[in-house]
């Protein structure tokens, strides 16, 4: 018997080896005639890969309104998500409107399936107008079940308020008799439902189309022709990446040697299991990197974020399991059966910690908009994939190596009982660290809106900013104008956010600042005839609208709010105390006031990334503190208790190299993506430095002290 368990645990070690160096060709070199690996067919966003550029013009007389203009820029920006939730829709002048999609290179294929917008509109049978385009809210291509059961393709149309009385009043005359409605897009015809009913509240079915793709192709068009304005293709052009080659590189290498010091810490600290968790985290890159090819996914900077946090977390997974591990082979117990229970006692920490973040990551994809989804996408991906590899995959090879005869305590390590911690005894002292930061924070703001009239360093993502398009006398290299060009921008104008992009087939490149002053235009105008000899006319320069529009930010903000409430809720079900949640929540918020802070004092600039950044943290915040009220909740109901101090105190002390250890091995992936990345990536690395570091202080120093409180404040009878 014992023979065969050998054998069948050396089996399961093979092919583990197998899958390994399989999924790993995988995600290098592909499989198939034409392969290229899942790694090379991920699809990038605009600041990693670039895409197509269309320029749109307002077709009228005069300056279109700026409402006209916002309400243009937000229906485009919903039309172009189908290609992308990358895509970005910004203004350009006084009366254009710029389009780009990124992971593709035909714009005529893209002007074709777009569209051009134009006036939509609907009559009745006598050729009277029943409603114009503005009066559709939405249109979106469905499937339902018709009366015989079988499955049928429409489309369905919600109305704004005027347009439901509008229709109701025309539908009541139409269906008398069961009289078409025709949508009329530019004067022609592209469809004639009949009216078989009244439609009273706004809500109708246009069916009988012969596939979903003839659905979608019809709602694109009444979408795209429900604009408060008419617009005709300006230009169109194949743009390259924003933040240049190097990102992808670096990003790359920073992966690289984060992984490697990972890889050592985790054997150095944990021995043989530190060892499994390196294959289980090898396992989790290779599945990442293929899935995100799988589900199409579009990969932009916010999206490596969300990576990052999902290496972190599973990470964090297994430095909990082999804690745990520790504790239990402490107790005299073998090393299997404290493997067992290890894991058995690690799973509630896991799954809450996950579940609560998945849960975040579930509402964000939902509600969010442009790099919010991308980011919620990656997240929620990574959360599952990291759950899988530290629950199943790390328990199936920690089993196969103890089959084999590795199973002895030496190579497992044995906790040592560590003296509590009197955490409570100074939280008065970090409540005053934590309120400094925030008010300091608040000051600077304060002190920076009444001179620059911004209280925070907003990039041309939020406030928009000044498109300069030169046309060189030579076709430039991206590098050489990594090196040599951005560089010298960046010293005029003393901003690092600058943004380039090639124009393929031509030696023009854009580049997108901030707003530009006469004095910054005339040096920059300057430095480019005498450095690189372009002529004064092949320099244009355009202000152009931010490309997060006001609604896309209260898109964001309300996703975060709803988020937030769901992660309240579902501690309050599981910890079966709202107070755990209440304190979670509340440490969640000081996180984000401190990063704000820091923000706002040391001039970051504030971007797409800076939603990414809040994000991360919400996310690695919320996940440390469950770790950490999960063994409140185990030492809560121990036979011989503490006092309530006591009792927090210790289980601070008992995840305490938890809380550090899964700080260490996630700030160390940040870190080499600031050490190696390119001046934007810096940007977006170093908040995030500190928002790992400040949400391992609150969980450890803060969320704790919050739930003493509340929890002496709002006491039950069965407490007293």
């Amino acid at each position: 018997m014992m023979a065969k368990s050998k054998f069948g645990s050396a089996l399961v070690l093979a092919l583990t080896l197998i899958v390994l160096v399989l999924f790993g060709y995988t995600a290098v070199y592909g499989w198939g005639q034409n392969a290229s690996g899942s790694g090379k067919s991920i699809k990038l966003g605009l600041d990693l890969a670039g895409g197509v550029s269309i320029t749109y013009q307002v077709v009228g007389e005069g300056t279109p309104s700026a409402e006209d203009m916002s309400d243009t820029i937000y229906k485009l920006q919903k039309r172009v998500q189908t290609y992308s939730t990358e895509a970005q829709v910004y203004q350009e002048g006084d009366d254009r409107i710029s389009i780009e999609i990124p992971g593709v290179t035909d714009a005529n294929e893209i002007l074709a399936e777009l569209g051009k917008p134009g006036s939509l509109e609907f009559f009745d049978k006598n050729g009277e107008l029943v409603l114009e385009g503005t009066d559709v809210k939405e249109a979106q291509a469905a499937t339902q079940q018709d009366q015989m059961g079988k499955s049928q393709y429409v489309v369905r149309l919600t109305l704004t308020d005027e347009g439901i009385q509008k229709f109701a009043q025309a539908t009541m005359a139409a269906a008398i008799n069961h009289d078409v409605i025709m949508i009329c897009y530019d004067g022609q015809i592209i469809s004639y439902p009949s009216v078989t009913e009244p439609i009273l509240d706004g809500n109708c079915v246009i069916t009988g189309m012969a596939s979903f793709e003839e659905a979608e192709e019809l709602a694109s068009t009444i979408r795209i022709g429900g604009l408060s304005l008419t617009l005709e293709e300006l230009r169109s052009n194949v743009v390259g990446a924003q933040l240049g080659t190097d990102a992808i590189n670096t990003a790359l290498k920073a992966g690289a040697i984060g992984f490697a010091i990972i890889a050592v810490f985790m054997i150095a600290v944990y021995f043989l299991p530190g060892f499994v968790a390196v294959l289980a985290l090898g396992l989790y890159v290779e599945l990442i990197i293929i899935l995100l090819d799988a589900f199409n996914i579009t990969l932009t900077l916010p999206g490596i974020a969300g990576i990052i946090l999902g290496i972190g977390m599973a990470v964090d997974a297994n430095v909990i399991i082999f804690a745990r591990i520790r504790e239990e082979l402490a107790t005299g117990k073998t090393t299997r059966s404290s493997v067992k229970i290890g894991f058995g006692k690690a799973y509630s920490a896991i799954i809450d910690g996950n579940v609560t973040t998945l849960i975040a990551a579930i509402v964000l994809g939902v509600m969010g908009t442009g790099p919010i989804k991308g980011f919620a996408s990656t997240l929620a991906l990574g959360i599952v994939v990291s759950m899988f590899t530290a629950l199943f995959i790390t328990r199936m090879i920690l089993s196969a190596l103890m089959g084999i005869g590795l199973n002895s305590p030496k190579l497992f390590g044995i906790a040592k009982e560590k003296k509590a911690k009197d955490f409570l005894k100074k939280k008065n002292l970090f409540f005053a660290i934590s309120a400094a930061a925030i008010l300091a924070g608040f000051v600077v703001m304060g002190v920076q809106k009444a001179n620059t009239g911004n209280a925070l360093n907003y990039s041309l993502d939020f406030v928009g900013g000044t498109q300069t398009t030169v046309n060189f006398s030579e076709d430039l290299s991206i590098a050489t104008l990594d090196s040599e060009v951005v560089p010298k921008i960046e010293e005029i104008i003393q901003d690092a956010n600058v943004q380039s992009q090639k124009v393929a087939g031509s030696n023009q490149v854009i580049f997108k600042t901030k707003t530009l002053t006469v004095e910054e235009r005339e040096s920059i105008d300057d430095m480019l005839q005498t450095e690189f000899n372009v002529a004064n006319d092949a320099i244009t320069a355009e202000t152009i609208s931010s490309t997060i529009s006001s609604e896309m930010q209260a898109d964001a903000i309300w996703s975060v709010i709803v988020a937030t409430l769901c992660m309240l809720v579902y501690i309050w079900f599981r910890f079966k105390d709202i107070r755990f949640g209440a304190s979670a929540v509340t440490a969640l918020v000081h996180d984000v006031l401190v990063v704000l802070a820091f923000y706002a004092v040391a001039r970051v600039s504030v971007g797409s990334t800076f939603i990414a950044c809040m994000l991360t943290i919400v996310g690695y915040s919320i996940n440390a503190t469950i770790v950490i009220f999960d063994r409140i909740r185990e030492n809560m109901y121990e036979v011989n208790r503490d006092t309530m101090e006591e009792m927090v105190n210790k289980s601070i002390t008992q995840t305490l190299s938890r809380s550090i250890f899964t700080s260490l091995t996630t700030f160390i992936m940040v870190a080499a993506l600031y050490i190696y990345g390119v001046s934007s990536i810096r940007e977006f690395a170093l908040p995030l430095m500190v928002g790992i570091l400040c949400g391992t202080y609150s969980s450890i120093c803060l969320a704790s002290a919050f739930w003493t409180i509340l929890r002496n404040k709002f006491a039950v009878k069965e407490e007293k």
